[in-house]
This record gives C-alpha cells, sequence and structure tokens, in this order.
C-alpha cells in the first residue's frame, strides 16, 4: 500500500511514493474571495439600510434632578434643524434629558411635545451637520417584507437586527389607556434600550418607530406606522401636544338587547354604558345619565368605548355635537358639546 503524505498548509507537495508511481500533488487552496462577493442580497439590504439610518439614530438618557439615571431608549432625527422623534415613555415627565448623537457629540437638549396616547414624543438637539433620516409611508408597507430595527442603546453606535414585517393594522394600547392604530408587527428582536428608534426597509427608509416587545410571545416586536408619526409629530412640533375632547363619562362596553337592536335597526350590536359622569363635565350639563348605553356620536355608531376614542378629536372641542343613548328601550338623541381633554 502507498503512502502518501500531505501538506495541511496547501503547499505543494510531491509525496514520496514506491518505484514507479506517479508523484501525486495536492490541491492548492482557491483564492480569498473579498467580504462584498460573499454578501447575498439579504445582507447587503440591511447594511445598506444601517449605513443609512444610523448616523441619524441617537441616544436619550433620562435623568432625575439629583443626577441619578432613570432611563434610556433610543429616536432619530427628523430635521436638520434638531427635531429628534422618540416615545412618549422614554422622556414622559423626564427632569433631564441627555442625547448622545452617533458621532459622539452631546449637545444641548430638550423636550419639544409629549403625546402618551400614541407613545410619540419630540426632543429638540441643538447642534450643527446633523443628518435626518428619509422617512417612508407606512401606506406601502407589505407583510413579509424586510424589516431592520436601528436602536442606539448606549450612545457608542448603533445596534441592528433584522426581520420581516408579519402583520399590519394592529393595535396597541397605550400606557393612558387609548388604543394606538396603525401599528406594524414584526420579528426583528428589539434590544434594552431600542425603544423610540427606527423600523426601517430595504432602501432605509422609516416605516415605524420602535415602541413595545411582548417577551411571553416569543418575541414579538410592535412599531407605530410613520403616518401616523407624522400626524403626531406635526402637531407636537406646532403646539407641543396633540388637542383632544372628552365628554366627562366613564364607560364600559356592552352588548345591546336583540330585540332592541332590531326595532331602531342599529348597524351594530355593542354600545358603551355609561358607568360614571364627571360633575360639571360635558356629559353632565347634557343630561346623560347613569344606566344610558352610549350608541352614536355625530352619526357614528360607537360600538366600544376605544370607537369613541377615535371620534373625540381636536375638531370636535367645542363643537356642537349630539349624543345618541338608549334609556331603557327609549333612543334619545341629545345635544352635546365635548371639552378639552386635560393631561
Amino acid at each position: 500500500m502507498n503512502v502518501v503524505d500531505f501538506d495541511f498548509n496547501n503547499r505543494p507537495n510531491f509525496a514520496r511514493v514506491s518505484a514507479g508511481d506517479e508523484p501525486v500533488v495536492s490541491a492548492p487552496r482557491p483564492p480569498a474571495l473579498p467580504d462584498d462577493a460573499l454578501l447575498d442580497a439579504y445582507s447587503k439590504a440591511v447594511v445598506h439600510a444601517a449605513e443609512e439610518v444610523g448616523l441619524s439614530v441617537v441616544n436619550i438618557e433620562v435623568r432625575r434632578r439629583d443626577g441619578q439615571r432613570q432611563g434610556s431608549g433610543s429616536g432619530f432625527i427628523l430635521t436638520q434643524d434638531g427635531f429628534v422623534l422618540t416615545n412618549s415613555h422614554v422622556v414622559h415627565e423626564a427632569d433631564r434629558i441627555e442625547v448622545v448623537l452617533a458621532d459622539g457629540r452631546r449637545p444641548d437638549a430638550q423636550v419639544v411635545g409629549d403625546d402618551p396616547d400614541t407613545d410619540l414624543a419630540v426632543v429638540r438637539v441643538y447642534a450643527p451637520q446633523l443628518r435626518p433620516a428619509r422617512l417612508g409611508e407606512s401606506t406601502g408597507v407589505r407583510v413579509g417584507q424586510l424589516a431592520i430595527a436601528i436602536g442606539n442603546p448606549y450612545g457608542f453606535q448603533c445596534t441592528v437586527t433584522a426581520g420581516v414585517v408579519s402583520a399590519l393594522g394592529r393595535s396597541f394600547r397605550a400606557n393612558t389607556g387609548r388604543l394606538i392604530d396603525d401599528i406594524i408587527q414584526t420579528d426583528a428582536a428589539l434590544n434594552p434600550g431600542n425603544s423610540g428608534g427606527p423600523l426601517v426597509n430595504s432602501r432605509g427608509e422609516v416605516i415605524g418607530v420602535n415602541t413595545a416587545v411582548i417577551l411571553p410571545a416569543q418575541g414579538i416586536c410592535f412599531a407605530i406606522g410613520i403616518d401616523t408619526a407624522k400626524f403626531v409629530t406635526g402637531w407636537l412640533i406646532k403646539d407641543g401636544k396633540i388637542r383632544r375632547s372628552h365628554i366627562g363619562v366613564g364607560g364600559q362596553n356592552v352588548p345591546l338587547h336583540r330585540r332592541v337592536a332590531r326595532h331602531y335597526q342599529l348597524p351594530v350590536h355593542t354600545g358603551v354604558l355609561v358607568i360614571s359622569v364627571t360633575p360639571g363635565g360635558a356629559a353632565a350639563r347634557a343630561g346623560v345619565s347613569e344606566g344610558d348605553v352610549m350608541i352614536e356620536f355625530n352619526g357614528q355608531p360607537i360600538p366600544s368605548i376605544d370607537a369613541l376614542h377615535k371620534l373625540l378629536t381636536g375638531e370636535t372641542i367645542g363643537a356642537a355635537s349630539q349624543l345618541t343613548v338608549l334609556r331603557g328601550t327609549e333612543k334619545l338623541m341629545i345635544p352635546i358639546t365635548p371639552g378639552e381633554a386635560v393631561g
């Protein structure tokens, strides 16, 4: 049996064999490929998006009056003059905030506006040569497309996770109890400190604002659609808050009696039972009573408390409106003028 010695450094090796055999040459190692050639289309898309948006992502540190660290999160630059978008829960009721830019600068910063009902807030930083992120549209997002979550949790450099859009049109309840609509569900991992950072597509356009993760549900993550964020941001920059109306009632979702719904030809089979009326509020002045079941507001059905919240917008503050209720088996149309919600 012939014995051949191989050189594991891949240098040509003429092994010694018995007389009469041909020399054996080991195969040379193929030339190394550059890293760019090894990247597939998926990797290139993630790298491109990270490079496009990374310099726009900032770290936000929240501190108490005594200087103790209260929390942290991320945000991203909206405009060249220093407006930064982040989550409300990152900066809400903060005594002092510190913003660290991607290049390490720590400019002066202050909260411009905060809306806990949509978990969005705007911070202003005072620094030159800022690079704003490019905003996309959440209406063009499709289930299954690439979604890249970017954050800056520690102020050193951005962190990147990638996945796909799992679902659209989700709703998520804010800390205030109101429902946030136009939520994007994704499986891109949301690392601690990445709340408020951008969710971007393969072109590096922001399609959402990362807001929450449900750990027991195998890491399901949620982002507020950028179309919602654009609307809220405009009002926060202008007024510092989102104006909403209220009528001063506490309610509970209840089913309507089938015969009553059929008799009045109601389009829905649930309503909102009034369980409390705020003294001096709009509902109290209008004559709404505990036990009434609210079914319509300005002709729009209100099958749930969340549906009523959607109708109580800033446009109805001080505007003559009509609330339809069921009182026993009687259907009443009550004139009402909503006031401005405070909080």
